[in-house]
Formats: C-alpha cells, structure tokens, sequence
C-alpha cells in the first residue's frame, strides 16, 4: 500500500505535521478552509510575538498582542514597526537581554508611545517609506491614563499610527492599582473592599473609545479575546486606512481580576454578553458597526467569576450596587443598539 505521506510534495509533508488555530473553541485543523482560518493559522503568519516570553498563565494580553500584531504584519506585508509603552507587555515580553518581539520594536516611557510613534512616522514619511507603517501599544494605564495627553494630540493632528490598547482595566504590573478603565466597584491594591461601598466608587473613570469617536478620527473600534476572527478584521482594516486610529481590547487578567487562568475567554465573552464592553467601529466620528448581543446575561454571570468583585455577594446578599452595573449595561445596549441578534435572526 503507498504512503500517502511520501505521495505529497516537500512542503504539504511538512504542513502535515502543523496544526492550526481557529480562534475558537473548536481544535485547530489543517483542514480548515483557507478563508475560514485566523492570520494565526496561516502558515505564512509572522509569528510576531513568539514563544518564550513570561506572562502569566492565561494571559489575555499575550493573546490580543498575538493576533493584533500578527494580523497587521500581514496587512503591511510585514513592513511594520511597534513602539510599546511601559506595563505588562512590556515587561514579559523583554526581560533584558531577551525579546520576543520578531519585528523592529521599540519601548517608550509609560506615558509617551503615542507621541514616540509619531516620530517613527514622521521619520518614514521624511524617507520616503510610504510603505513602512507604526503601531504604539500599550495597557489601559499607559493609554488612558499617564499616556492620554499625548493619546488626544496624536488624535488631533491626525498622525498616521495606529493605537492599540490591551484594556485589562488596571495597572496590573505594578501591583493591581485602580486605572481610570478600572470599572465600579472593583477592589484593587487603591480601592480596597471596605468601607460601606467596598471597591471602586461610581462616577469615575472615562471611556477613550468614545473620546477617540469625539476627535473625529478615521476610525475606531472595540474588540475582544473572545472574537479574534473580529479582532484581526479590525486591525487588517484599521491599516489599510492612513491617519490617526484607536483599537481597544477587552484582554481580561487572571491575576489583577481574581480569575481562574482558563476562565479568560469565557470572562471577554460574558462582558460583551452582559453589556458592560460593547463592541463597535466608528470612522470620522460616526458609529458604523457594531456588534449585536446573541444572548443577553445578566451582568452578575460576569461578575462572579473574578474576585475583585467577591464583596458585592458576601454572606449570600447581592450588593445593591450590582443593580447599579446593570444598569450601565442596559444604558450600553440601548445606546449602541446591541439588542438581540438572535432575535433578529428569527
């Protein structure tokens, strides 16, 4: 009987022994239809982020870095530059003299990758290396936080960089402090759970999507772990506009949020469920996509998973504060019009 294996050229022997990722929870399979699978699965993938580095067991800013930066090295056929802000990224991935960065990258202070990329793309406009593009990344404390000055003015003189921020929604490298993306009622090393509102306090805080949406932009999105198909979408398209350009990422931590590590896609997913991180693009200051709930969750299903908000259900008493979340969930949904999509389907 003839080996199938010795019957195929060089290069399909090799592809034989590599498996791929979906972007689901589905196993990776070489059999995938071409167009079905993730720039992950591709055996053309730049591998941008590689192996070796040091964050925590399920990670899910190591996840959105991966496929962000995989996808917009395809994109600009591999002609992309990173600067990348101080923070979790930063730190696991270039543990000195280590990298595991496989493309010029660049660290920046905490607070300035916004403007360190502008100098990168004004330099390659000066060289006339129209085709060489920037991304600046960073965590949620780099960006809406210490880096937001420098954020807004890049936004305003429309600079031709991407800005990719991994939302994990504290400064969890340095202790698990409260950020200004920290949402209310989350204990944190800055807003413990005591006191008779343990946690976060209401009323604070900002959305940098909506203030990206406000400058008039080119474009803006939402994205999260739990969709990476999505998330490369947005990237893909988000370089193939020039101009100033915002992607955040819902990129839960285990640590920082009190989650089991395998928990981490589950936690992206409930969030979109629940209302609390609504998923959207918007160009020039318009909304014009956004994705639709398929089956609304209570916000508590989310809440309950992370014990950062262990104290709104102790002794067996829901908080009264847990309604007020729900809230800000339902005030999400109708403001984007996330409705049902499965009742729109039917």
């Amino acid at each position: 009987m003839t080996d199938p294996v010795a019957t195929l050229a060089p290069e399909d022997a090799v592809q034989k022994l590599k498996y791929y990722q979906k972007g689901t929870f589905t196993v990776g399979n070489r059999l995938v239809a071409e167009a079905e699978r993730s720039v992950q699965a591709s055996r053309d993938r730049s591998n941008a982020l590689t192996c070796g580095h040091r964050a925590c067991q399920g990670c899910g800013e190591a996840l959105g870095a991966r496929y962000a930066i995989d996808a917009a090295m395809r994109a600009t056929n591999n002609n992309l530059i990173a600067v990348n802000a101080t923070g979790c990224l930063e730190v696991f991935t270039t543990p000195y003299p280590e990298t595991s960065w496989q493309l010029p990258w660049l660290h920046s202070l905490f607070g300035n990758a916004a403007a360190v990329a502008t100098g990168v793309a004004a330099a390659m406009r000066v060289k006339k290396r129209s085709n060489v593009r920037v991304i600046a990344q960073g965590g949620d404390g780099g960006t809406t936080d210490i880096g937001f000055q420098c954020l807004s003015g890049m936004f305003e003189r429309n600079d031709d960089v991407l800005y990719i921020c991994y939302d994990n929604e504290g400064y969890m490298n340095t202790g698990v402090q409260r950020s200004s993306a920290t949402p209310p009622t989350a204990r944190t090393a800055t807003t413990p759970a005591v006191g008779p509102e343990p946690g976060n306090v209401f009323g604070t805080g900002k959305s940098v999507p909506r203030i990206a949406v406000a400058h008039n932009i080119p474009y803006v999105a939402t994205a999260t772990v739990a969709d990476l198909h999505d998330l490369e979408r947005k990237v893909i398209k988000a370089m193939s506009i020039h101009g100033a350009r915002y992607i955040q990422i819902d990129v839960p931590c285990p640590l920082g949020w009190g989650a089991a590590s395998q928990d981490t896609i589950r936690l992206a997913r409930l969030a979109v469920e629940c209302g609390l991180y609504p998923i959207f693009e918007a160009e020039h200051g318009k909304v014009t996509q956004v994705r639709k709930i398929r089956r609304q969750v209570p916000v508590e299903d989310y809440l309950k998973l992370q014990r950062r908000f262990a104290h709104l259900f102790r002794g067996g008493r829901e908080d009264p504060r847990v309604a007020r979340l729900q809230a800000i969930c339902d005030a999400n949904i109708a403001e984007y019009g996330l409705g049902n999509a499965a009742a729109d389907e039917e």
